[in-house]
């Protein structure tokens, strides 16, 4: 802690609320230059249910602690009357007053303090970025995470006419160089499933009807709700095979040549159904891909048709398309502050393709290979997305059990004296998925399966754990192989076949 002091004034709107004394971290000198010799208070936070506002903060400061502040030590107590009402408000009902810096917020966090005979009002000061606080205090106080999910190939698998063509071309042209019979055997089936799988679709592109095991299915429309009020709804022809996980689609209904048939990995609903089970939200869910937005778009509706894990309002901002050349960056999926990197684990067939600050955070899954030898079905279940819904809730469990059972009863403890620097560790979502990665932290999609705890086995620990939640003792508040990338749009636009390269299984991805 710096032994600078700096005065300023602090305001409330209109209304000052006194001199105070300004006692800066030993690295934050420039921001008290940028606060200024005035300090304006513009609102309050929510009042917090379980955590409190100190607990939140430290888990979510970049920066950490900023400075303690007090008032001026010249001021008479009824100078400081104004001040001291703000700061029992702030105390007792577990809100923060906010201070607007640009982008960011600054939090005056009211601080019981050691000594007994003054009754001084004395804050600390956290910097975040803009709604964070708001976004993180609901996320703790109801005990949830958030999960990052990749489309292709790690939930579905995407093919067009032409990319369903350019994979059968190159497994002809492996054949015409291998001596093995077996794995000649082994791709020719392979190509047979494709084969089988293209005629659907061209079906389906030709006449918006198909025969299936000899019955006519007809395409149904289905409203696609405008992304944003500068676009229009759009009406799709959708047939879907629930019992086959098959959905056909077309992402530009004026243009068939945007037809995709996409399949879908085996236990998707369950996984889906453990993540809005009882009405209970247990995780904010994300979406990352580098994919084109309108396809990605569309692929999540698909995979959540009732909105269920991501409401309408919030779908633009949370299924987040990352641009050719560049990696996926949870900063950038979190923008606008609506989660922070500590409460997140990611879903995704590949970890290359995260920047290495977030690869302890990504959860790396065989990549789903649909037309593969052995392939999926009914007597030959594909597992790994059962295993996802018991990884990341064991990784719940285990974060919150620290949480609760260290980071709040000795935050509980600190005093406005208190040394920062003794602060507690604040849990992090990676260091419980640590164990999950660490024999298969690489660059191989096809890694082997690790079996989790039995879902019924970590549910039950879950509920045993949820009903000996410490609350926070302020009041109650309902608070509200082969992934070349080619632009699947542009290809629309230009009323052309989508083309992807010949080592291509998706219209659009590099994920």
């Amino acid at each position: 802690m710096s032994n600078e002091k700096i005065g300023s004034i602090l305001y409330l709107g209109d209304t000052c609320m006194g001199e105070v004394c300004f006692y800066p971290h030993d690295d934050e000198a420039s921001l008290m230059d940028m606060i200024g010799e005035d300090i304006h208070i513009s609102h309050f936070s929510c009042p917090s249910k379980r955590c409190s506002p100190l607990v939140v903060l430290h888990s979510i400061a970049s920066t950490g602690f900023c400075f303690k502040m007090k008032p001026n030590g010249q001021q008479s107590q009824n100078d400081s009357l104004n001040l001291i009402n703000l700061y029992n408000a702030c105390l007792q009902e577990a809100k923060t007053a906010i201070v607007e810096l640009g982008d960011n917020e600054l939090h005056l966090v009211a601080m019981p303090s050691g000594n007994n005979q003054e009754q001084v009002p004395c804050f600390w000061g956290f910097n975040v970025v803009g709604g964070l606080y708001a976004a993180c205090l609901g996320m703790l106080n109801l005990r949830c995470l958030a999960v990052v999910f990749d489309l292709d190939e790690t939930l579905i698998v995407a093919n067009t006419m032409r990319s369903f063509q350019d994979r059968i071309g190159a497994l002809k042209w492996r054949i015409s160089g291998e001596v093995d019979p077996k794995l000649v055997d082994g791709m020719l089936t392979e190509i047979r499933r494709y084969q089988d799988d293209q005629k659907v679709l061209r079906q389906f592109v030709e006449n918006d009807h198909i025969y299936y095991s000899g019955k006519l299915i007809k395409a149904q429309s289905e409203i696609v709700p405008a992304p944003s009020e500068d676009h229009r709804p759009l009406v799709r022809p959708i047939l879907r095979l629930c019992e086959q996980r098959i959905i056909l689609t077309r992402i530009d209904p004026t243009n068939r040549d945007t037809s995709i048939l996409v399949r879908m990995r085996p236990s998707w609903e369950e996984l889906r159904n453990y993540l809005t089970a009882d009405g209970r939200k247990r995780f904010e869910v994300f979406v990352c891909t580098m994919s084109e937005k309108e396809y990605a778009l569309e692929m999540w509706r698909l995979l959540d048709p009732e909105a269920s894990l991501i409401s309408p309002k919030d779908l633009h901002n949370r299924v987040v398309c990352v641009k050719p050349g560049f990696r996926k960056l949870l900063q950038k999926v979190f923008h606008h502050g609506i989660c922070h990197p500590k409460l997140a684990m990611v879903i995704d067939d590949r970890l290359n393709v995260w920047e290495n600050t977030d690869q302890s955070r990504v959860h790396v899954v065989p990549a789903f290979a649909p037309y593969s030898v052995p392939m999926v079905d009914s007597s030959n279940p594909d597992p790994v997305l059962l295993i996802v819904r018991d990884v990341i809730c064991k990784v719940r469990i285990d974060f919150f059990g620290d949480f609760d059972k260290s980071l709040l009863k000795r935050m509980a403890h600190v005093l406005y004296e208190t040394d920062v620097k003794k602060l507690p560790a604040v849990p992090d979502v990676s260091k419980y998925l640590l164990t999950e990665n660490k024999e298969n932290a690489n660059n191989n999609v096809y890694l082997p399966v690790q079996y989790g705890m039995r879902n019924c086995e970590v549910e039950a620990k879950l509920n045993s754990q949820d009903l000996n939640l410490l609350p926070y003792s302020g009041p109650s508040c309902v608070l509200t192989e082969n992934q070349d990338v080619i632009s699947f749009m542009q290809a629309s636009q230009q009323a052309q076949a989508i083309s992807t390269p010949p080592s291509s299984t998706h219209p659009q991805q590099c994920d």
